[in-house]
């Protein structure tokens, strides 16, 4: 994750909260009382978020001591002390909220890719997210599916060609869509195409297209397809899988399955902060 980009969002999300000041925190309580917060896990999962509460603290007050005592993609259980930090209640509680909320959603999101990826329990196929992340957390979105044990798609529309039905309709064929994009781009990018029919595996294949996904496609058929794709394009299915029916796709040979709801849809993990006043 980039550090530095990390640091600018999370100024943006504090400003955001704080705006001129903490009214409650600063007329409460005064500058030279400390205190202890301590982040506590309400239930077990997968931890995200170590470098949240460390740069988070850090930017309000580099004199907040903080202990962290998990790893990022760590198995936590419930009742277990995450982190603790030292330093004036006031910033204590001012940067609370934001730090918490970022890591209950990253680790529910690491939390929900780990289970995927043991429901899937394959050896080959891979497990990655979608776009279907929140707008300004696609960077933290994406690093806790790597934290639950998954992989990352395309981070955005400028770092691969995906070709869909739309794009597909447009350009006439996959065929031109493809020749069109090979003209244009350099080597370094890669070319998917989503297909809904044999016709348009074997279409994209003869194209050249480097990954072939099989867009909303049952176990049974995948398994028919791969079988026509030649050596060297890589495979995903996507659309329509859940974690009820995941288990179902292990055996297919596809190397990825890309699924939206390990971001667009997921549960935050349930922790919470408790105070001491020294």
């Amino acid at each position: 994750m980039n550090k530095l980009k990390l640091r600018l969002q999370l100024e943006q999300f504090l400003l955001e909260d704080i705006g001129e000041r903490d009214l409650t925190s600063d007329l409460v309580f005064g500058e030279s009382q400390t205190g202890k917060v301590v982040f506590l896990a309400k239930e077990k999962g997968v931890f995200c978020g170590e470098n949240i509460i460390r740069l988070g603290y850090q930017i309000l007050n580099q004199s907040v001591d903080i202990d962290v005592k998990v790893q990022d993609g760590e198995p936590i259980g419930k009742g277990e002390v995450l982190a603790e930090a030292f330093g004036p209640v006031g910033v204590l509680l001012r940067g609370e909220r934001v730090i918490l909320n970022l890591i209950q959603r990253m680790s529910g999101i690491a939390t929900k890719t780990n289970e995927a990826v043991r429901v899937l329990n394959s050896t080959h196929t891979k497990i990655c997210d979608t776009r279907k992340t929140t707008p300004g957390l696609r960077m933290l979105e994406k690093y806790a599916v790597r934290c639950g044990g998954g992989f990352n798609h395309r981070y955005g529309l400028y770092d691969a060609v995906m070709i869909k039905d739309n794009h597909i309709s447009f350009a006439g064929s996959i065929s031109k869509a493809v020749e069109t994009v090979r003209a244009k781009i350099g080597h370094m990018v890669k070319t998917e195409v989503e297909t809904e029919t044999r016709e348009q595996v074997i279409e994209a294949a003869d194209a050249g297209a480097d990954v072939i996904m099989f867009d909303n496609r049952s176990p049974e058929e995948i398994k028919e397809w791969i079988s026509i794709v030649p050596k060297g394009i890589l495979t995903e299915a996507s659309g329509g899988i859940t974690l009820e029916n995941l288990s179902r796709y292990s055996d297919t040979g596809v190397d990825f399955i890309s699924l939206g709801f390990l971001t667009h849809s997921v549960k935050a993990l349930d922790i919470s902060v408790k105070v001491t006043v020294e």
